[in-house]
């Protein structure tokens, strides 16, 4: 519903009022729900077919709302009996225990569950299964019936924990430092303690704005060769570490943005803002979406010149612009070779159709090469002549980026562009072998 109707989402309160059952139901009758797509545990429902195959009645008792229920059981035609939710009952520890008894008597069942609030029911089961059972669950469960676990998953590891929080996007945010460098300012340490705190401002809002991005793309990652892999859309971690992490992280970015000025403070709560409303929405508005995309990289170049109290040039700002617009075309390029091997002819990424391809090329490679006469423009400008005592040597950065910007093309057309544009630039090793030398034709010249 965050996704589908998050305005819906001031109402929760008030339907929680009315008890657990009416919010999931409040909640599960105004969303789309594709049951096909969800992360279930293969070993447990091969386990579960194998029974129903020795005549054994299988029954899915759930807590959640039966809408959702009914076409979970639809998707497997496993279940001969459904128990759920229903908008009045919460079919949840001792309500599920009192429903199942009255079906089939006590210790007239086996119960497989997960959690604590199972424990009610296993005291009336005659064996219990333990899924995956967190620390002292399985001894809890052995003490009120026989139990025994089974279906153990590996847990997941702190490493997956940082990786959903994207650190790699956090190379983006070096942009930050463009302002510093390009003002010439290389030995002012306050300056570069201010733009750090700009930098750990943004990582802490990007992370918080990709965690919320994670859980508002699951079905569209979960249909995805590489991005179902992703630790949400797998399974492999709670949906709940995305709810708090992602407000936590938030709040700590603008404390550290605070702590450099109101207006960076303003900045950063705009580009939060705007990266909620990408998630939320703008991201499947065609075109627009990579303009928002452009204006978010092109922001965080605005945030380092607030950092440091210098507004950035017009010439950088056009040249971001163009830059960073080829970029994001790039990105909805990429997706949608990719997504054409796994659905052929009627591939689409976000609003995109596979026919759209051949136009997002063409303006992003337009877009590319506007932002090589941007800086060619300005090399010629006397703006350059007062930077760059040899201004001349930057012309060797002309063909450095026109080469870079038909290698990037190039690879996405192949289909090998499997991250974020700035992420594979700085991943891959001819994109840091020009950019290097890029830097080094800029170095030269001053």
């Amino acid at each position: 519903m965050l996704r589908q109707q998050p305005v819906a989402l001031l109402a929760a309160p008030f339907w929680l009022l009315k008890g657990r059952a009416y919010l999931k139901h409040e909640i599960a009758r105004r969303i789309e729900f594709d049951a096909t797509l969800l992360p279930y545990r293969t070993e447990l429902v091969d386990y579960l077919r194998a029974e129903h195959r020795r005549y054994r009645l299988i029954v899915l008792a759930t807590g959640a709302d039966e809408l959702l229920a009914r076409q979970v059981a639809g998707y497997l035609q496993l279940f001969d009996l459904v128990l759920a939710s229903n908008g009045s009952t919460n079919l949840s520890g001792e309500s599920k225990r009192a429903r199942l008894v009255d079906e089939f008597g006590d210790k007239g069942f086996d119960y497989a569950g997960n959690e604590s609030r199972d424990l009610a029911v296993w005291s009336s089961a005659k064996r219990g299964v333990v899924v995956d059972p967190k620390p002292g669950l399985l001894t809890a469960a052995a003490r009120i019936t026989q139990a025994k676990s089974a279906f153990v998953e590996p847990r997941a590891s702190f490493r997956e924990y940082v990786s959903a929080l994207r650190p790699q996007h956090w190379l983006k945010n070096i942009l930050v430092f463009v302002p510093i460098v390009a003002s010439h300012l290389f030995l002012e340490p306050v300056l570069w303690l201010r733009t750090f705190l700009a930098f750990m401002g943004f990582c802490c809002c990007a992370s918080s704005g990709y965690l919320i991005n994670d859980l508002c793309d699951l079905p569209a990652d979960r249909r995805h060769p590489h991005k179902r892999l992703r630790p949400f859309a797998s399974g492999r971690l709670p949906l709940a570490y995305a709810l708090v992490i992602a407000p936590a992280l938030a709040v700590l970015g603008c404390v550290l943005a605070g702590m450099l000025s109101s207006i960076s403070l303003a900045c950063l709560l705009f580009y939060f803002v705007m990266t909620l409303a990408y998630s939320l929405g703008l991201k499947r508005v065609a075109l627009l979406d990579i303009v928002v995309l452009a204006g978010l990289y092109t922001l965080r170049i605005f945030a380092g010149g607030l950092a440091i109290g210098i507004w950035p040039s017009v010439w950088l700002v056009a040249f971001s612009i163009f830059l960073f617009i080829s970029l994001g075309f790039v990105k909805r390029y990429a997706e949608l070779v990719i997504m054409r091997s796994v659905d052929g002819d009627h591939a689409m990424a976000r609003s995109y159709e596979l026919s759209d391809a051949e136009l997002l090329a063409a303006k992003g490679t337009a877009a590319g090469y506007a932002a090589v006469v941007v800086l060619a423009l300005y090399i010629a400008s006397g703006a350059a002549k007062v930077l760059y005592s040899r201004h001349q040597v930057m012309w060797c950065a002309c063909p450095l980026l026109l080469y870079w910007v038909g290698y990037v093309w190039l690879i996405a057309h192949r289909g090998k562009m499997h991250h974020d544009p700035l992420v594979f630039a700085l991943r891959d090793r001819t994109s840091r072998i020009l950019i290097l030398l890029m830097l080094a034709t800029f170095l030269l010249s001053i």
